[in-house]
């Protein structure tokens, strides 16, 4: 008991060199946790998800107004009514109006990397019914029938020999049902644009050097595997700003005397394992 009690400890205070915890949730602990799921001969994330290839991608931006082969205005998304106001204005995908992969009016308060896919996961009372079976992290992400467990998703988006990072913020192009295709090995179905099945902001194709009309490889990617870019500074919305905002609490936090993570806290990390 004694030599399992001293291995116990010591995994734990592993745990909390790697990971610090950020919140009394202990999410940033989770996150440490999944990260120590490495391939060991490569020291790398096993991947989980493959490339879909050849996909047409076209260009769209929060606030685009509606026109023959976008008949949906983007003042709203499929998961947020006030996405220009979330963002914080309009992304202006014009180059002369940009600077560093942003506008050049504002500072956007949500992550300029963002693309749309054609699917959807929720309804007005709550989830798709084939939700549940088709997306492959729908039990870990769920939060309630009001949450969508797709929005914020990261994606990887490759072309040529360069690779950007964007967060899923919006469902298209056209259509917002085609699991089959999103989750599975189908091709996009035809469309106004050519059968594009990727919409991708400015930023992202500022960054790819990309044509308004282009052809890309996609995937998803846990979170583990983004390093760190221009995807990563920006945005209440981007992961890697929300997990800097609990560090910084958890150092405030770390001042105060006597504080120290509880016992549920790290229960719950290590069931997640």
């Amino acid at each position: 008991m004694v030599i399992i009690k001293i291995r116990l400890t010591l995994f734990v205070s592993l745990i909390l060199v790697v990971a610090p915890i950020a919140s009394s949730d202990g999410s940033s602990l989770v996150e440490g946790l999944r990260a120590l799921r490495l391939n060991k001969a490569s020291g790398k994330p096993a991947e989980r998800y493959s490339w879909k290839r050849d996909i047409v991608t076209t260009v769209f931006w929060i606030g685009e107004k509606p026109s023959e082969n976008n008949p949906v205005p983007n003042r709203s998304s499929s998961w947020d009514k006030n996405w220009s106001r979330s963002y914080g204005g309009f992304d202006d995908p014009r180059p002369s109006r940009r600077s560093n992969y942003l506008p050049v009016e504002f500072t956007p308060r949500q992550n300029p990397f963002y693309c749309a896919l054609p699917y959807n996961d929720k309804t007005t009372n709550g989830h798709r019914p084939e939700a549940p079976r088709v997306i492959p992290w729908f039990k870990e992400a769920y939060r309630g029938r009001g949450v969508s467990t797709c929005k914020g998703r990261w994606i990887a988006i490759r072309k040529g020999e360069r690779v950007a990072y964007a967060q899923w913020e919006d469902a298209g192009p056209f259509r917002t049902d085609h699991w089959q295709y999103v989750f599975g090995d189908e091709r996009p179905k035809p469309n106004l644009n050519k059968g594009a099945g990727l919409d991708v902001s400015p930023a992202v194709r500022d960054y790819l050097g990309l044509k308004e009309t282009d052809v890309t490889d996609w995937k998803f990617v846990e979170f583990t595997e983004v390093p760190h870019g221009p995807w990563s500074q920006l945005g209440d919305n981007n992961t890697f700003v929300i997990n800097q905002r609990k560090e910084a609490r958890t150092m405030a936090m770390g001042g105060i005397k006597g504080w120290r993570p509880n016992r549920k806290t790290i229960a719950k990390a290590v069931s997640d394992l």
